[in-house]
């Protein structure tokens, strides 16, 4: 009896706090129909906002992969090429970051480990020895998988807040995410096993090594990203759990 009367309680605290949204969606429309040109273009902005930056990060992932397959020629000769090279690549990020929207700031800054460990991988494949065929792919590999979670967490965070407070986190990115994670730790554990049977001078291993710390740190972060997600319930998730108990 107490849990029908708290439910019923909690239901109409919840119908109350839609109804008062609702409203003010409501008089925003309203209010927009005094000036139809300046209400027009703030529910074009508000309507178009997500989808805006979704395309904006596709054109961005797109952009990537092809300057990947261009550089994938683009082999170091020797230990000092192969440095300039990663110095070049994170100067060139760091250059692309600030053009940048605020929301895709922070994603990209986190992904960016990765990104350039793919081309770093590529880049030193000819100073590998046999291995560096099979450094390539799985740098590819990784390409791919970095521009689908970008777009993922991407949606995670853009997720709009009243809809998040009551529905919950972005459930379908986050698994989605965790698959990924997944199999990138499968393709890590290929470039340990790859490492160990390095033809190649100290060097050209410490930074074959310190790529592979930059993917499984990564990894770490995209994995806790996603279990956080899915703790997020909403008001909606909380109150169905707490029932059926």
């Amino acid at each position: 009896m107490k849990k029908i009367i708290t439910f019923l309680l909690i239901f109409i605290l919840i119908t109350a706090m839609v109804s008062v949204v609702g409203t003010q969606i409501l008089q925003a429309q309203r209010a927009g129909d005094g000036n139809s040109e300046s209400g027009q273009q703030s529910q074009d902005a508000d309507q178009g906002q997500q989808a805006q930056i979704e395309q904006e990060t596709q054109n961005q992932g797109e952009q990537e992969s092809i300057m990947v397959q261009q550089k994938e020629q683009v082999k170091a000769g020797n230990t000092l090429e192969l440095k300039n090279m990663i110095q070049e690549k994170q100067q060139e990020m760091n250059q692309e970051i600030q053009q940048l929207k605020e929301q895709q700031k922070e994603v990209y800054q986190n992904q960016n480990q990765v990104r350039l460990a793919v081309h770093s991988l590529l880049a030193m494949e000819d100073l590998v020895g046999e291995i560096g065929p099979q450094l390539s792919e799985i740098a590819r590999e990784f390409d791919n998988s970095v521009q689908a979670t970008i777009e993922r967490e991407e949606k995670i965070q853009t997720k709009n807040s009243i809809i998040k407070f009551f529905m919950g986190g972005d459930k379908e990115s986050a698994e989605f995410i965790e698959q990924e994670v997944a199999v990138n730790l499968e393709r890590i554990q290929e470039l340990k096993f790859l490492k160990e049977s390095c033809a190649c001078g100290v060097e050209i291993e410490t930074l074959l090594q310190e790529q592979i710390d930059s993917m499984e740190l990564e990894q770490d972060r995209l994995k806790e990203l996603a279990q956080a997600e899915k703790q997020i319930k909403g008001i909606f998730g909380w109150l169905f759990g707490w029932f059926r108990i």
